[in-house]
Parts: C-alpha cells; structure tokens; sequence
C-alpha cells in the first residue's frame, strides 16, 4: 500500500467543495495542486483556492494556497505542505497519481478515465466505470459524501438543498448579462429586500434577512442566470469563513476512494 504522504493530487476546480477535498486531502498528508480558469466564478470566496489565482495567496483555516507560475513551481508547492495553484483551464500534466474533477458543471466537460491512475468525479454528469473511477455523492442528504464505483451520482435537480428553511430563495443570480457591483460584502448581516448591488443598472437585493455568504468577485462579467451570491438565513457571520459541512462530506468521500484504492492497488 502507498502512504497517501508519496501521493500527488490535482483538483480541477477551486471553489469551495473542491477546497474542502484538498482540506481532506492535505490533513491526510498528500500533495495537492488546483488548477483554475484565469476569471474563476466563486461565489463563497473566503473559503475558495481559487481567491489565489486574484490575490496570490490564501488561507483558509491554516491551509495556505500559493498560486504557481507554471506546473513544476505548483508541485514544488504542494510537496512542500501547501496547496498549489495554477491558472490551467486544461488537466496539468505533472503526473499526477490522483485527479479530482471538482468544477461541478453538471456534466463531463473533458474528463477520462485514463486521466490518471485513480480519477474521481463530483456530483452529477459522471458515470464511474466510464468517465473515471469514483463519483462522490454531493447532493445533501441521506447519501451526501458517499463514494460511489459503479453508476452515477442523483441527477442535478436545479435546486439547492434548503439550509435555514430556506431553499432555491438563497441563490442570488444575475438578472441580466454584464458586470456585478457590490454594495456589500461576504459576512455582512443584511435585512430582507436591502439592496445587495446590481449587475449592470439592474438591482441585486436580499430575498430575506440573513447573512451575504457567498459574492462573486466584483466587476466580474457575467451572463444573465449565472449564480453570483448566496445569502444565508441563519445569520452565522463566522460560518462565512469556515469550510462547510458539506465540502467536507464531500472531502472526506474523496479521501474514502483514495485509500480504498490505494489499499486494493499497491
């Protein structure tokens, strides 16, 4: 068996359930790189890898990301104890013996099987067996987190899971297409129907009192249904700074495939 130490992981994706799999990940010992669009499209920004990519660096409850000027810095990084970022919309090939597809797009953009010796997808889109390995269930619930080596995750039902008795009404999205201003910020308290910001002329306001955890970066462009914030009914400001319940689920289902195959394969 491998020590998850001599292991070599690449996440694609930055957001915030991918940074609760290299949360998982790196608190078992392996090294981990991510790889990220140049404009990344996060929305819970303060526990995201990918706020390295505009800000350099970031940490998140001690887990440091450092974005890397080419593949060999990311690893270097990533061997080193920290995560390594990289802007790289393709799959960097620094031989990686583990990749993780955490963009959540719904749908297989370009991953195979043959990306690696173990390769695990999140959510819905894949089917393990023929697009990778594993899937990891992501949908909250009885299943969340589980790993899954035959078949596919739940189809993808539009909605997100309801926290605070609060459902789809959490989700703030673009009205229309153009650039997202803020009139305020992540961890701030707001009232129901206080006005949030706006993309273009169109307003942005809150659906109900609770607290702005997730805002996509300022000035971002973006196209009209895109998710650009979220705001949370249960008022936790401090949460908005702590790696969710389920990003760790998440994580801790992509640790579960890792050992397992490891255990089976070395």
């Amino acid at each position: 068996m491998t020590a998850v130490s001599e292991l070599l992981c690449v996440i694609r994706g930055g957001g915030d359930l991918a940074t609760g799999v290299a949360w998982r990940l790196t608190r078992a010992g392996a090294a981990v790189v991510v790889a990220e669009l140049a404009q990344p499209l996060t929305v819970r920004r303060t526990v995201a890898l990918s706020t390295a990519v505009p800000d350099r660096t970031v940490d998140i409850e001690g887990m440091v990301g450092c974005l890397a000027a080419d593949p060999d810095e990311a690893v270097e990084i990533a061997r080193s104890g920290d995560v390594g970022v990289i802007v790289s919309p393709g799959l960097p090939r620094i031989g990686a013996d583990v990749v993780v597809d955490a963009r959540l797009a719904k749908r297989n953009i370009d991953t195979t099987v043959d990306d690696a010796a173990l390769v695990v997808a999140l959510g819905p889109g894949f089917t393990a067996g023929i697009d990778c390995h594993a899937v990891i269930e992501t949908m909250r619930g009885h299943h969340l987190g589980r790993v899954l080596w035959d078949g596919a995750a739940a189809p993808d039902t539009g909605a997100p899971g309801v926290v605070g008795g609060q459902g789809v009404e959490r989700v703030l999205r673009a009205p229309c297409a153009g650039s997202v201003r803020w009139d305020r910020d992540i961890g701030d308290l707001v009232a129901a129907g206080e006005l949030l910001g706006a993309v273009d002329r169109e307003e942005i306001r809150a659906p109900f009192a609770g607290v702005v955890r997730g805002a996509i970066a300022r000035g971002t462009e973006v196209r009209a249904g895109l998710k650009i914030g979220d705001v949370d009914p249960r008022e936790d400001a401090e949460a908005c700074w702590e790696i969710s319940d389920k990003a760790l689920a998440v994580g801790g289902g992509v640790v579960e495939a890792v050992l397992s195959w490891s255990s089976r394969s070395h």
